[in-house]
């Protein structure tokens, strides 16, 4: 039987972006079985890649390379969703880096249910977004992405503090904040197909964001840290820039996200 962090390594070394969803809800679907029959699958140890595997394209660009399109065009519709399923496709291997990277720090098992749960609907996620540009006539590789999507994953390497803040509490936030606009693009050109995908993402991803505050003021507690300095101390050293507003005060407070986190770190200008 494989160790959880095997599984979670499998997934990160699957290049091709279908298969590594197919395997990312297969390997979900075995450690949710195995929990509800109150079977044990180990934890396990196991070295995850510094990056995971990619396919050939899309070509990784430094983000001030990567053309901007105007989002009322269907190409700049089409480059939205691209952008979209690159976000996914990183973060369906950033949840697998974080149940296969930490196994050193001890938490308890339902650290490890939610991030393979999150894992799981991140796959999901993917798949209807790259289901969304094949119905437009396109397919996720078509342009080329953004090459810093997994800095933050390299930053914090060694760091459960700062990945915990940073992931699921800046990142993830942030799509918090950028989602019902995007939304309302695809509303206006009347692609119900989309819009059905983008809410069922909106809806998953707050629990993403509350797994993360609560795994961050779980270590916090247990540590006998106070949980906002140290996520602002973090946030300015692995963060690079201000956070943005407007944000979403209503679903990040959903999330476990009080105003007095984010907003000391915002760029008011």
């Amino acid at each position: 039987m494989k160790t959880l962090a095997e599984m979670a390594v499998e997934v990160l070394t699957t290049a091709d972006g279908r298969e590594k969803t197919a395997l990312s809800h297969r390997h979900a679907a075995t450690w949710f079985a195995a929990r509800a029959a109150g079977e044990e699958i180990p934890i396990g140890q196991a070295a995850p890649p510094l990056r995971p595997a990619r396919p050939e394209k899309p070509a990784l660009l430094d983000p001030r390379e990567v053309p901007r399109r105007r989002p009322g065009s269907p190409q700049g519709r089409i480059a939205i969703l691209h952008a979209v399923a690159h976000i996914e496709l990183n973060a369906v291997d950033l949840h697998w880096d974080m149940v296969a990277r930490f196994t050193h720090v001890p938490f308890p098992i339902g650290f490890y249910d939610d991030w393979v749960k999150s894992a799981d609907e991140e796959s999901k996620h993917f798949n209807l977004i790259c289901d969304c540009l094949e119905s437009l006539g396109s397919h996720y590789g078509a342009l080329p992405a953004h090459a810093g999507m997994w800095r933050a994953a390299e930053d914090t390497v060694d760091d459960i503090y700062g990945r915990l803040a940073v992931v699921p509490m800046v990142l993830e936030a942030r799509g918090l904040d950028v989602t019902p606009n995007m939304i309302e693009v695809f509303r206006k050109a009347q692609l119900q197909n989309v819009i059905d995908a983008l809410e069922v993402i909106y809806a998953e991803e707050v629990g993403h964001v509350a797994y993360g505050s609560k795994w961050f003021n779980f270590l916090c507690g247990r540590d006998g840290l106070d949980p906002k300095p140290k996520f602002h101390e973090l946030v300015r050293h692995y963060f690079h820039g201000a956070l943005k507003p407007p944000f979403n005060e209503e679903k990040r407070a959903e999330a476990g996200l009080p105003p007095d986190f984010y907003w000391p770190l915002a760029d008011q200008l």
